[in-house]
């Protein structure tokens, strides 16, 4: 008895159906949820004088649906823990907050912005929706 390859249909076969799984694997990542995308930055200068003024600005946004936005900067130095300095009002889109104040004492000030989303201008109950990175302020 003599052996033959079998290099036909068995072949074509297969390679098809792995074209079609992945196929069908694309298909189905596209269909799925879509997740909102949002950004905050936040711009301080890396060095103050005591007694100088500190302006630190912050902008972002989110495109998720049905929220309000709002945007607050928050400062923790000198062993105060964070708590916010100033918030912008509520809006659409993108939001932007300047905050601006002087150091009495030397020492590293830490500042972040973060955007809240609100389901109405007087919203008792925000969501976190992003952070941003922290930014340093060394105070001489």
């Amino acid at each position: 008895m003599t052996r033959t390859k079998k290099t036909g249909m068995t072949t074509r076969g297969g390679r098809l159906a792995v074209v079609g799984a992945l196929g069908l694997a694309a298909v189905t990542l596209a269909a799925g949820p879509a997740f909102a995308k949002g950004t905050v930055d936040i711009t301080a200068p890396p060095t103050a004088q005591v007694g100088k003024t500190i302006a630190v600005t912050a902008h972002g946004g989110d495109d998720s649906a049905g929220f309000l936005h709002q945007l607050c900067v928050e400062e923790n130095g000198f062993g105060e823990g964070w708590h916010q300095e100033t918030c912008s009002a509520v809006g659409k889109g993108e939001v932007r907050v300047t905050a601006q104040g002087t150091a009495a004492r030397r020492g590293d000030l830490q500042f972040r912005a973060v955007l809240y989303g609100l389901t109405s201008a007087h919203d008792q109950h925000p969501v976190r929706l992003h952070a941003s990175d922290v930014a340093t302020v060394h105070v001489r």
